[in-house]
């Protein structure tokens, strides 16, 4: 899912001193990061419509799941890599994910509690050890090898996250939509009978994170045992705020934007999925079988990653984004105008469309910045991820007054700037080209 580098101020250098002294039997480790926090991350989709019957919610407060959760990147990111300067990389990961331990745990008493707020609680506990977790892995995977192939490194990695994002939502529906397709209807019980259903059936939640938790506990064992393996090179101290000056950029601050409405765009369409699925006209499936086919958005981003890698090496980035973005607009189009099959398996294209979108966006923002002007680029990207947190209520607002299909328009404009985008960045590039020529 969401992968990119999260430096903060000063990380680069970090990166760069522990080069020479990085394991290279280290990477097993980071990519296992990359496969937890990806999977974690898209669970959330099988969650809401859990969620949604539980507590009858419309979507625009069912969708306050991804607010809780994507808000933690806002709130989290800076922090975390300043705790990642002090106490290293491997430290910091073993912290994050049993901050991510902790999250899943709190599912316990929000069952108990049969309260929708305590829910969003545990979902930002276990987003911010996410956030630590990211902030890590990035910078990490590139000090794990030769400068060369750090490009290849990241890739791969990349790719062990869209393999997260696949596999966790199926087993997610499994645990978590199944005992719904066989509840009674929320909608008949008040009182001390609807308190005692939603704790029962939080319990599908409840039992799929808890067994999350002892994953993540036996990780954060794993990782900590390795904790001697890479010293701890203090950061350059700054003030992390003064990244933020590096949006007097044009072309940093349109690609944070653009970073802004992508994950938005991409966590709204994946976050309506199952109700859309769902519906008599589109493939007119029960919740739990929808909540199956959620793997296959997520997969089609793992498939376009490996695929896109080797385009980008004979095509411009800048129109591969602009086609990319193009054909994302299409399919929403397309699925908001069909019926049937065609309607629901255009929509999840949709995710295929996404896979080269945030890396490509992400180099053309930091391109031809030199270490510490991409290392504030960087790390101010990694906030405008919380996109993920303002967009997908919206198309779920929208949803409500207007329909599923019209809530497709709020993704469709956010894949019109990130058009825009790639044609800029196609334009500013062609005439370097031709003057280093």
């Amino acid at each position: 899912m969401i992968s990119e580098p999260a430096l903060r101020n000063g990380e680069a250098g970090v990166a760069a001193a522990a080069q020479s002294a990085a394991p290279r039997g280290l990477q097993g480790f980071v990519f296992a990061l990359f496969f937890i926090f990806g999977g974690v991350t898209s669970l959330n989709d099988v969650v809401i419509p859990k969620l949604k019957a539980l507590f009858t919610l419309s979507y625009g407060e069912a969708l306050l799941v991804q607010t809780a959760f994507f808000g933690a990147y806002f709130i989290v990111s800076i922090p975390a890599a300043m705790l990642v300067g002090r106490v290293g990389y491997l430290r910091g990961a073993a912290l994050g994910l049993l901050t991510m331990m902790a999250g899943c745990l709190l599912f316990i008493p929000a069952a108990q509690s049969a309260a929708f707020p305590f829910f969003l609680l545990a979902l930002f506990v276990l987003a911010s050890g996410v956030t630590l977790v990211q902030v890590v892995a990035n910078p990490l995977i590139s000090t794990l090898g030769r400068p060369e192939t750090v490009h290849a490194r990241l890739t791969f990695a990349q790719a062990f996250n869209s393999l997260g994002t696949t596999v966790l939502p199926y087993v997610g529906a499994l645990l978590i939509l199944g005992p719904l397709a066989h509840g009674r209807e929320v909608g008949r019980l008040t009182g001390q009978a609807l308190a005692a259903f939603r704790r029962i059936e939080s319990g599908a939640v409840v039992r799929a994170y808890t067994e999350l938790a002892a994953v993540l506990a036996l990780a954060a064992l794993a990782v900590w045992t390795q904790r001697g393996k890479l010293p701890v090179v203090r950061a350059e101290q700054r003030n992390p705020l003064h990244a933020f000056a590096i949006l007097g950029r044009p072309r940093v601050a349109f690609g944070a934007a653009c970073i802004f409405l992508y994950v938005g765009a991409e966590v709204a369409v994946g976050s309506l999925l199952v109700g859309y699925l769902s519906q008599p006209d589109a493939l007119a499936l029960t919740v739990a079988q929808a909540g199956r086919m959620v793997p296959f958005y997520w997969g089609g981003a793992m498939i376009g990653r490996f695929l896109g890698a080797g385009v980008l090496r004979r095509t411009s980035p800048g129109l591969v984004l602009a086609g990319a973005a193009v054909a994302a607009m299409g399919l929403l189009l397309m699925s908001g105008t069909t019926h049937g099959l065609t309607c629901g398996y255009a929509l999840l294209a949709v995710g295929f469309c996404n896979s080269i979108m945030f890396p490509t966006v992400f180099s053309l923002a930091c391109e031809e910045l030199d270490v510490q002007a991409a290392a504030d680029a960087s790390g101010v990207i990694c906030v405008a991820i919380v996109g993920g947190a303002v967009l997908p209520p919206l198309a779920g607002h929208v949803a409500d007054q207007f329909g599923l299909r019209a809530a497709l328009l709020v993704p469709a404009a956010c894949y019109a700037a990130i058009l825009a985008f790639g044609l800029y960045a196609k334009a500013r590039r062609e005439p370097a080209a031709r003057q280093a020529a």
